[in-house]
Formats: structure tokens, C-alpha cells, sequence
């Protein structure tokens, strides 16, 4: 657990330099491994900011959803029960334009995301930040979802919405389902939008889980001469079984 606690505060420092979690690294007392409530805070904070910047940059990206399988935002599943139909029909161009928007529009809309997790970083308590440190493997993922969640949808839900307009989005999507609804039972008639945010925030706290899961697990793969100094301490070395 010490070792634990050490990593989180000095994690941030190895990713990003900077002074604040250095200061809290130089002013441990020699050949101790403890931290004050505070300095744990602070580390962990820093990893956090630098993780859910990872995730808005790796998603926001070109292809940020659209190439990665984990996340892609495929059709709605009303959508999907006709998909084979409106391909046999010489609709396949269509669905593949329309499926290629929703997730332009959902990498849009992720450039905003670090900008709230900044802000639910700001506003964490000691309290909190010993709570994901003790929780489980996804205990600061689960922090994010219960402080951001509402502030995510009301982000992106118009840009999302004029993404989609930006793109045709709207406009494939009547493209598909104008004719089929002429003779559906059940015509198709779905919120794009709000099926749209739905799912680009499930891809953020999915790439979120991600980063998470490198802060807590792989401290070696981002070696420092800081952190170098933290784990190759006697006490580091002696807790090692």
C-alpha cells in the first residue's frame, strides 16, 4: 500500500515535469515512504489531469472513434435490425456515410471533455482522492462518472447535434429510412443526437478506464530518475517480496 501511495504522488511528475509534485518529491524526508493526505492529493490530481487529457486528445482525434473498435458508434439498434435489408436494396453507401458521421460528430464533441474533467479534478477532496487511491482498479473512473456525467452530456449534446448537421449526418439518415418507413410497421424514429452523446461519453470513461488502469499498473514504463529514486529507495527494494 505505501508503494502504492509514493506512485500516485510521484506519477505525475514523470509524465510531466511538473514543479508542484516535484517540490513534494524533494521534501520527502530521506529513506521515508510517507506522504501527508495533502502531497497524496496533489500527485494524484496531477495524474489524473494528465490521464483524462490523454483521453480527450486519443479520441478527439481523426479516427478516434471510427478506428477504434472498443469504442466505434455503430448504428442505433433500431437501425441495425433493417441494416442487411438496406444493403441488399443498394443502400450500403448510405449506412457506411452514416455510421462514418456519428463518430466524426463524437470526436468533435470530445475535444471538450478535458476541459470538465479539469474542473472535477479541481473541485476533488482529500477525502475523494484517498477514496480512488483505496478504491478499486476503477474507483477514479467511477469518481469521473458520477461528477461529470450531466456536465458531459450538456457538452456535447449540441455539438454532437450541430456535428451532425455539419456533417449530413440528419440528412443520411433520412437518406436510409424515408423509404423503409413507407412501408414499416414500426417506422424508424430515433434521437440521433441523444444516441450520439450517449455513446461518445460511454468511449470517454472507456479510454479513461484505460488510462486508469496505466496509472495503477505499469509505473515502470515511465521511468524517471525521480521515480528511479522512489523505487530503488531500501524501502522500496525491502517491499518487494
Amino acid at each position: 500500500m505505501k508503494y502504492a501511495v509514493l506512485f500516485f504522488a510521484c506519477i505525475a511528475l514523470s509524465l510531466s515535469g511538473c514543479d508542484s509534485t516535484r517540490q513534494i518529491l524533494n521534501n520527502l524526508p530521506q529513506g521515508s515512504s510517507g506522504l501527508t493526505s495533502t502531497q497524496i492529493a496533489a500527485g494524484l490530481k496531477e495524474a489524473l489531469t494528465i490521464g483524462t487529457q490523454n483521453s480527450s486528445n486519443a479520441l478527439s482525434a481523426v479516427n478516434g472513434y471510427f478506428a477504434n473498435a472498443a469504442v466505434k458508434i455503430l448504428l442505433p439498434p433500431e437501425a441495425q435490425k433493417i441494416e442487411s435489408t438496406l444493403r441488399s436494396v443498394g443502400l450500403g453507401s448510405a449506412v457506411d456515410k452514416a455510421v462514418l458521421s456519428l463518430n466524426r460528430a463524437a470526436e468533435e464533441a470530445a475535444k471538450s471533455a478535458a476541459p470538465i474533467f479539469v474542473n472535477a479534478i479541481k473541485q476533488m477532496t482529500i477525502t475523494d482522492a484517498l477514496g480512488i487511491l483505496k478504491g478499486g482498479d476503477n474507483a477514479a473512473t467511477n469518481f469521473f462518472k458520477n461528477k461529470t456525467t450531466s456536465s458531459l452530456t450538456a457538452a456535447f449534446s449540441p455539438v454532437i447535434g450541430n456535428a451532425l448537421n455539419k456533417v449530413d449526418a440528419t440528412k443520411y439518415w433520412a437518406d436510409m429510412f424515408s423509404l423503409y418507413n413507407k412501408f414499416a410497421k414500426q417506422p424508424i424514429n430515433t434521437d440521433l443526437t441523444a444516441y450520439v452523446t450517449g455513446k461518445a461519453i460511454d468511449g470517454i470513461f472507456y479510454q479513461v478506464g484505460l488510462e486508469e488502469q496505466k496509472i495503477r499498473e505499469n509505473p515502470s514504463a515511465r521511468v524517471t530518475d525521480l521515480l528511479k529514486k522512489v523505487f530503488g529507495s531500501s524501502q522500496a527494494q525491502g517491499g518487494k517480496s
